[in-house]
């Protein structure tokens, strides 16, 4: 049984149970809607389905819903909407707003779907990024939804192409990350060309402060229907965390991939130039990824996403800002390479797994510093955030070995194309012993994975080094620390305070300019306009030598690395 809290406004408050055999005939759609969603394999609604098609489609009560993405609130707003359509009028009656062209492009394919027995209706999506005048020619047709982004639709209302004054219902899709991405005067204006009287209904994952009061100002009593308690994660989404030196984030990032061979996933960053450089990295040593942020053309994202969709992609690295309004299905796992500076991201970053009843995982990589975070982020999801330790090498090899084994045993030889050759096969590799045959076979597979993790070192943070002097750590490749200051060079940093260079990005830059090596940085020191810091003698020259060659920077800034006299700022 599902059970979950309706609060009707200011009326007080009820509680309804769903039963387990409910079905969609139950719901009182229309049997054109019914055939089509029997169609698409619909058969017993998601929870915010079963509660809220029936408040709209039996009142014009405004509705405010808590849940999720990948909940099914696509058909929850849109089967009723469709429902109650004038069919024999071709004049805007819905108006759905969604955050980006992504999300718009979602659902319109998905109303279209829903409508598929209802020859009349059309659906419209009206999004940036794309020609405007095939929208405008469309509006002029005649449509009975439009689904839209902010930004362009207030565009189309600028040049008085459009006329919302028989609008019945307006959605807000994804509220709360609109608002985070700035539309609120865009949907305030927008809201404005509505009657009154229209039906608001408001979707969101989070409930912050800016949604609660959209929500008060354009909607009267607004029903409530809440999935799970507010603000918290999705239940099918467990939580993990690996705690690591700063300077060894990217080394975490490739062992937590290595020991999920069979991850489809988002690694979720701060900022674009470490989403490029983190894909970049990936790509380079071997892994099917790319990068998704605001610097890509809408042709070059539209060819990312399409390929990930498709799983020609293994991973997304990402921005929150690309991210939102992504709809893929299936993810196994999230993993955030930073943690997001607000708690209601990570909501919405563990959201994009765990859909569809799926189960999913949520990973952070996490520095000693930010151990508050995880507490707080506990106490807002109401779960248990459980630490991992970071996989060693001989485990990540079990792991692949076993994998690809198991690739073995599932794999079809029904019809193979070896069938002819095989017996010359057999005879060229009869002198070789099973133990040697399956030894090399596999050593040719993954000879680069084994090899590289051959004498991997044990990167886990200690959290009893939190007492220590936080920025004059020593230690060697096996672990072990060492304070003998005549085996430290001292380096200098062409950026500085004025760039907003800070110890922990100091040991990110380096970590970002020698990912091959595992560089033991000494004491920092940092003025207005450079940094002065300490590493091992015996690998200064490789450190200069790979900002040399690569393309390292600090908010836009090239930085460069040399001995003292060597750089300036």
């Amino acid at each position: 049984m599902f059970s979950c809290r309706i609060e009707i406004g200011v009326l007080g408050s009820c509680t309804r149970t769903l039963g387990d055999n409910m079905t969609f005939n139950d719901l009182g759609l229309c049997p054109e809607l019914l055939e089509a969603i029997a169609t698409l394999g619909f058969e017993t609604p998601t929870p915010v389905q079963a509660e809220v098609i029936p408040v709209i489609l039996q009142s014009d009560q405004d509705v405010v819903a808590l849940a999720q993405t990948g909940t099914g609130k696509t058909a929850a707003f849109g089967l009723p909407i469709l429902e109650r359509l004038d069919h024999s009028r071709a004049v805007p009656q819905a108006l759905v707003l969604c955050p980006t062209r992504e999300l718009c492009m979602q659902i319109t394919r998905d109303l279209q779907s829903y409508a598929s027995r209802l020859p009349s209706v059309r659906v419209l999506a009206v999004y940036g990024g794309a020609d405007i005048k095939p929208q405008l020619s469309a509006l002029a047709r005649g449509v009975q939804v439009v689904v839209a982004t902010p930004g362009r639709m207030l565009d189309v209302l600028r040049r008085k192409s459009v006329d919302f004054s028989e609008v019945a219902r307006i959605i807000l899709d994804e509220a709360d990350e609109m608002l985070n991405m700035g539309f609120e005067e865009d949907l305030e204006a927008i809201l404005s060309t509505v009657p009154d009287n229209a039906q608001t209904l408001l979707f969101s994952a989070t409930m912050p402060g800016s949604v609660a009061k959209i929500s008060r100002k354009y909607m009267k009593d607004p029903v409530e229907v809440t999935l799970g308690a507010r603000n918290a994660g999705s239940e099918n989404v467990s939580h993990e965390y690996y705690m690591v030196h700063a300077k060894d984030r990217y080394h975490a990032l490739r062992r937590i991939v290595d020991v999920y061979p069979r991850m489809y996933g988002i690694v979720f960053c701060r900022t674009r130039i470490e989403t490029q450089q983190v894909a970049e990295y990936l790509s380079m040593d071997g892994y099917s990824a790319e990068p998704l942020h605001g610097d890509l053309s809408q042709q070059q994202r539209d060819s990312v996403m399409r390929r990930f969709r498709e799983r020609h992609l293994q991973i997304l690295v990402a921005t929150d800002v690309a991210a939102r309004g992504l709809d893929v299905n299936d993810l196994t796992h999230v993993i955030n390479y930073n943690l997001p500076d607000e708690a209601n991201s990570y909501t919405h970053r563990s959201g994009r797994t765990g859909r569809a009843g799926k189960e999913g995982i949520s990973v952070s990589i996490v520095h000693l510093r930010e151990q508050f975070k995880i507490k707080r982020l506990e106490q807002m999801l109401r779960k248990e955030f459980r630490r991992r330790p970071i996989p060693t090498g001989d485990e990540i090899s079990r792991v692949r070995l076993m994998n690809l084994a198991q690739q073995v045993l599932d794999y079809d030889i029904d019809s193979s194309p070896v069938d002819k050759h095989l017996d010359e096969l057999c005879t060229l590799l009869a002198e070789l012993p099973k133990e040697e045959l399956i030894k090399r076979f596999v050593s040719i597979e993954l000879d680069h994975v084994l090899e590289f993790y051959r004498n991997a070192p044990d990167i886990n943070a200690d959290v009893s080094f939190g007492s220590q002097n936080r920025y004059a750590r020593r230690e060697s490749a096996d672990g072990q620390q060492r304070n003998d200051a005549n085996r430290m060079a001292e380096l200098v940093m062409n950026v500085g305070s004025v760039n907003g260079l800070t110890p922990p990005k100091l040991m990110n830059l380096v970590n970002a300019a020698d990912r091959q090596s595992r560089i033991a940085i000494g004491r920092i020191y940092i003025v207005k306009s450079q940094a002065n810091f300490e590493v091992p003698r015996d690998q200064a020259q490789g450190l200069i030598d790979a900002f040399n060659r690569g393309t390292v920077d600090l908010h836009g800034r090239r930085v460069r690395v040399g001995t003292p006299g060597q750089v300036h700022a």
